[in-house]
């Protein structure tokens, strides 16, 4: 069973709970792209088979989110989950709100926060951070595409629209906007709309995968090997290398001559994608092969 599956994880799951649920139903080697705190709902791609090998070679890793900021406090954890360290001060308007997020599209850096899966020595700082063991971390570059204000909740919260790349802390928006409207705030609510090619749309629930699994149709909710890769030139090998390309072989550059110099494409023998691969040197070596050496 090889593939990926668009999984909505319920808040509540871990992204690491979500994963052991269907390993157990498939009896495979099973990943995940992108955490999502435990807290945290939405779209979380899940990697079943020899998609596991594919996750390096995924070109589109940007976000799509919808998150509640509150300003009721800041919290150690930056969300709603955490203790208060610094308690509510004002509820900023909706004009002002808009005026401070313009500081906050495009490259900006971010500080990871203590709270999270990042690791020191093997260690997830969040496991150092529960022993009471605060690590200083770097800050670092991270790119918001879109950030719109969306909605008033009622009383201290407003909703956010971000669309950003891998790697930002939504989490540590909410803190960051907080900090720099002098309003201490955290984040109460997140939904991630959006991974790359996977949408909310098309996601299914935990209870679906569990039913598909019972009843032995889990396979058909799994999107095919290249359905996050279509952005990738495609190499449709003639017959007479279909051996070589599953075997992993270096194959003629001459094959793709419009391919340029180190860029990655989708390789496939008798229409089944064998794996992905660049040019170099005057070859096309394959940075990832699927096909286990098949004849």
């Amino acid at each position: 069973m090889n593939g990926f599956l668009n999984l909505l994880k319920p808040p509540g799951m871990s992204s690491g709970a979500a994963v052991a649920v269907v390993k157990r139903l498939t009896g495979e080697r099973v990943g995940h792209a992108g955490t999502l705190d435990p807290e945290a709902a939405g779209v979380l791609p899940i990697m079943v088979g020899r998609a596991t090998r594919l996750l390096d070679c995924i070109p589109d890793k940007s976000k799509s989110y919808v998150a509640e900021i509150a300003f009721a406090g800041a919290t150690d954890t930056q969300d709603a989950q955490g203790t208060l360290i610094e308690p509510p001060v004002r509820v900023p308007g909706r004009e002002e709100i808009e005026r401070a997020l313009a500081a906050f599209r495009g490259v900006i850096i971010q500080r990871p926060p203590a709270y999270s899966a990042l690791k020191k020595d093997g260690v997830p700082l969040y496991a150092l951070a529960r022993k009471g063991q605060l690590v200083e971390t770097q800050g670092r570059e991270t790119v918001i595409r879109c950030l719109t204000l969306g909605e008033s909740t009622g009383g201290d919260g407003y909703m956010l629209h971000v669309d950003c790349g891998s790697g930002t802390y939504i989490r540590t928006l909410c803190h960051d906007i907080g900090q720099a409207l002098g309003a201490p705030a955290h984040m109460r609510f997140l939904l991630r709309t959006r991974h790359g090619a996977f949408d909310v749309q098309s996601a299914c629930t935990i209870e679906e995968v569990m039913a598909a699994g019972q009843a032995g149709t889990l396979q058909s909710l799994l999107l095919p090997l290249d359905f996050p890769l279509q952005a990738l030139p495609a190499l449709m090998l003639p017959e007479a290398y279909w051996k070589l390309g599953r075997n992993g072989g270096k194959l003629p550059a001459a094959l793709m001559p419009a391919l340029a110099e180190n860029a990655p494409c989708r390789v496939y023998a008798d229409g089944a994608l064998v794996g992905v691969a660049r040019k170099s040197e005057g070859v096309i070596r394959f940075d990832v092969g699927l096909a286990g050496g098949e004849a």
